[in-house]
């Protein structure tokens, strides 16, 4: 089954053992509400998110707003069209936008701390590392951390290009149980399906005709804010091995709804039973691919069914300037990317023994001759 319209028994084993929730909120649900300002937006959800913390649940806030509250604060009636200007906008706003959610967070009793985040922060092994352990500190310490991409410094090579895929990212990188994308919409919905109910309670795999109707809504009353990203950022949580729902934050109470088990929004349980380890996570969805090894169909059995690291048996070609330790993507034979791993040799090193069996790498390669397989099962990680 690849959706369903009813839920079932999903909710429920979704929720067992939750403990850590990454949620997200864009900058429509803060400020376009009418009849509230945005300083009682940001209250009545850091009130939704205290409730959370009083089932005993940890609790991380991917908030957007800053160009939008910079806007109002230098009485911008236009979004800015030019880098610096929304550099400039989100500058002056994201002070104002943590000095709400501070207060709010106070008059509940704890208090919040900002990250401000680029692609490179993640990218980057060392600082991903360093902003895992502050995350981790910070949930320690009892503080709500608030994200945002730090959108005064990026340029489009260090943009994640959505807060969607922004949360998706924060959540594999600290292993929650759950992620929740509070929208606009109540969930996802199939715009050709018959009857009343169309709403999809289930998203059991993002196959081609899941994506094809989220295309189809992208940009009507059934998407705000792009339902195709929301589904990008399921793929990652998902792939993880962990759970990603769709809700309208409309009322920010849905996130009690949610976490009593009502049949609300669209939710995506993760694709395996066993969850990524932590090492695979930064490969799988973090690490920079510099080279690409394609491999034959026995190669790739091998791989995707049997577990088996990849030998220089099974590999085809090679292409790109990588040196051992880096990252290479790993093709089949119809060019499709299938896997990531840490190459043990470098790309010239590959190129001599490609198609041999591992007995005569130390005959090829001689004192370099270091490993029996080009890329190793442990460090190597299957994207399908």
């Amino acid at each position: 089954m690849d959706y369903a319209y009813i839920d079932g028994e999903y909710r429920a084993r979704a929720l067992q053992g939750v403990r850590r929730v990454v949620v997200k909120v864009g900058t429509r649900l803060l400020t376009d509400m009418e009849g509230w300002s945005k300083a009682e937006r940001v209250g009545q959800l850091v009130g939704a998110i205290a409730q959370l913390r009083d089932r005993g649940l940890e609790v991380i806030l991917v908030s957007s707003g800053a160009i939008g509250a910079g806007m109002a604060m230098l009485k911008t009636t236009r979004r800015p069209k030019t880098v610096r200007g929304l550099q400039a906008h989100a500058a002056v706003g994201q002070s104002r936008l943590m000095s709400l959610y501070e207060t709010a967070c106070v008059g509940h009793g704890f208090h919040c701390a900002q990250l401000l985040l680029t692609a490179g922060d993640v990218k980057d092994h060392e600082r991903h590392l360093n902003v895992t352990s502050c995350l981790e500190e910070l949930l320690a310490r009892g503080v709500l951390p608030i994200i945002n991409e730090n959108d005064s410094v990026s340029v489009e090579e260090l943009k994640f290009g959505d807060n969607d895929l922004l949360a998706a990212l924060v959540a594999t990188m600290t292993r929650a149980d759950l992620t929740v994308l509070l929208t606009t919409v109540d969930g996802m919905y199939n715009p050709k399906a018959e009857g009343e109910r169309k709403r999809l309670s289930v998203v059991c795999e993002l196959t081609d005709e899941v994506l094809a109707m989220a295309g189809e809504t992208d940009g009507n009353h059934f998407s705000v804010g792009g339902m195709l990203t929301k589904l990008q950022a399921a793929e990652v949580v998902t792939r993880a091995g962990e759970t990603l729902w769709i809700a309208d934050g409309t009322d920010f109470t849905v996130l009690d709804h949610i976490f009593e088990g009502q049949d609300t929004g669209t939710l995506f349980p993760p694709c395996h039973d066993v969850r990524m380890k932590a090492s695979k996570r930064y490969l799988a969805f973090f690490a920079q691919p510099t080279g690409e090894l394609t491999i034959d169909a026995g190669a790739e059995h091998a791989l995707c069914r049997e577990g088996r690291s990849l030998l220089p048996g099974g590999v085809c070609a090679q292409s790109g300037g990588f040196a051992r330790g880096d990252t290479v993507r790993v093709l089949n034979p119809e060019g499709e990317e299938i896997a990531r791993g840490v190459s043990n040799y470098s790309a010239q090193e590959v190129q001599r023994i490609l198609g041999v069996q591992s007995e005569r790498i130390e005959e090829i390669l001689g004192a370099n001759a270091s490993f029996a397989e080009i890329v190793h099962r442990d460090y190597l990680v299957i994207l399908r």
